[in-house]
């Protein structure tokens, strides 16, 4: 078992303030891999006030001078980058495959967005009526991440952070800490200066809301659940500090008639299943035309049956555990709601698959005849599992998948462009994937409504680590 009971603080690892050891446990075991210790407001003051310190020099550093540091710890990732992929298996339990392919890809392709978008940024222009303007790093960036996607949500925030020229605090989640841990490593062998990455574990009770409400932050970039981001905007409201957020989703997949039904339906039910259903953005409200409804039903039951579990160390594209027991109860939880009001269980049910009653498993389930006033079809339930509505007409359509209390992600499937554009003209989402088109590097991402505000990737992220200065000279011609 590891010994990980340090923080990385103005370029050292040191010892917590005082000793509250967490077991990080792995979720297809349920056996501890590593010990970490959680922070208190103490070591967050002392992660701060380093971050304050190394602000003063790394503020005024050039383009250049970052970009150079970032291109550093590009090729530092990508030599280590087996490394983080078994590490994010070992605590998260995503399946070999899927780790390598996608939980640590996504450090490369970020990081390789966030300096192509560095790279085109304007520091200072010329506006039409002659002054000047100028964008300057924010300050002092206290960051959260989360445990689905650890290393997605630490490029997305870290990287911009350090683009820019603002100095951090990370807190990433504690069950989910080595990953944290070995980007702080790679971060520390590229050379950034002292104090410019701080990491501090601990929960959000204690440490994030330390970190939040601390009056030396300048900014707070957060990934979580709608509810904990709501209390990250109350407790940094005192001190009218910046907050980005990044939360919860319920997200529509409209799928009409006249789409490849047979390649777009299971296409869907994988991309919800994937990651054991843990992402935020997933496609978990199926809206389906009526007049392919039950040809929809048969092509999703099939998919789902055909959707195993296994061993996450394993090779192949198999459903991994859920990454806790908290979590396993919350879906179980969900999966019983949607049997007691009356959907159709397709797929799937309560309970663990058969030969995995160790670890966090969960039968992918798929729920048919589902009226969106159901629990299943408006709370985010985190796991694998399904929804699906019919629908008559497009209006219709696009009411029900409108009414949800967020708007991060859309998906339409149809075979006609036109009706493509113009019902992803109407969903109110922060993204809008037309049959399978995927989110790509450097582009934004980010939601409407409850789902959060700002964006991350590319040229928005950066911007939403920048303040913008006006400079009026007395003669602006």
């Amino acid at each position: 078992m590891l010994d990980k009971r340090k923080f990385y603080i103005n370029g050292e690892w040191v010892e917590p303030a005082a000793q509250n050891d967490l077991y990080v446990l792995n979720p297809a075991t349920e056996k501890p891999i590593a010990v970490i210790s959680l922070g208190t407001a103490v070591d967050i003051d002392r992660a701060v006030a380093a971050a304050k310190k190394a602000f003063e020099a790394y503020s005024r550093t050039s383009l250049e001078e970052r970009l150079t540091l970032l291109e550093k710890l590009l090729a530092i990732y990508k030599r280590r980058y087996d490394e983080m992929a078994d590490t994010i298996t070992a605590e998260l339990g995503a399946p070999k495959t899927m780790s390598r392919e996608q939980q640590s890809d996504v450090g490369v392709g970020h990081l390789q967005g966030y300096i192509d978008a560095l790279k085109r940024l304007k520091l200072r222009e010329k506006l039409s009526n002659g002054d000047t303007l100028m964008r300057e790093p924010i300050g002092v960036c206290g960051l959260i991440t989360p445990w689905n996607w650890p290393v997605n949500q630490i490029a997305l925030k870290v990287v911009p952070a350090l683009a820019t020229g603002c100095t951090c605090v990370l807190k990433p989640s504690e069950f989910t800490p080595l990953n944290a841990m070995l980007y702080a490593e790679m971060i520390d062998e590229a050379g950034f200066p002292r104090g410019v990455f701080n990491l501090v574990n601990g929960d959000g009770l204690h440490a994030g809301a330390a970190l939040s409400k601390h009056k030396d932050i300048d900014m707070m970039s957060f990934t979580g659940s709608t509810r904990a981001g709501i209390a990250v905007s109350k407790d940094a409201a005192d001190t009218v500090k910046r907050v980005t957020l990044e939360l919860g989703g319920k997200s529509p997949n409209i799928v009409f008639a006249d789409a490849d039904l047979e390649e777009r339906v299971t296409a869907s039910v994988l991309e919800c299943f994937n990651n054991s259903g843990q992402s935020c953005d997933a496609p978990t409200r199926m809206l389906v035309e009526r007049s392919a409804y039950e040809d929809v039903v048969a092509i999703a039951r099939r998919a789902g049956r055909e959707a195993t579990v296994g061993d996450p160390t394993r090779e192949g594209a198999h459903i991994g555990p859920l990454v806790s027991h908290i979590q396993f109860e919350r879906v179980q939880a969900l999966i019983e709601a949607g049997v007691g009001e009356g959907a159709r269980l397709l797929v799937g049910g309560p309970g663990k698959p058969e030969g995995f009653e160790t670890g966090y498993f969960v039968k992918p389930t798929i729920f048919a005849d589902v009226d969106n006033s159901m629990r299943i079809a408006r709370e985010e339930v985190f796991g694998p599992v399904l929804a699906i509505i019919p629908f008559d007409t497009e209006e219709e359509a696009i009411a029900i998948a409108n009414d949800t209390s967020y708007g991060l992600a859309a998906y339409v499937q149809t075979g006609n462009p036109e009706r493509a554009e113009r019902v992803a003209a109407r969903l109110r989402a922060g993204m809008v994937h037309i049959n399978g088109g995927p989110h790509r590097y450097g582009s934004p991402f980010g939601g409407y409504k409850q789902s959060g505000n700002g964006r991350e990737g590319g040229t928005f992220g950066l911007e939403d680590f920048l303040e913008v200065k006006t400079v009026h000279l007395p003669d602006a011609a």
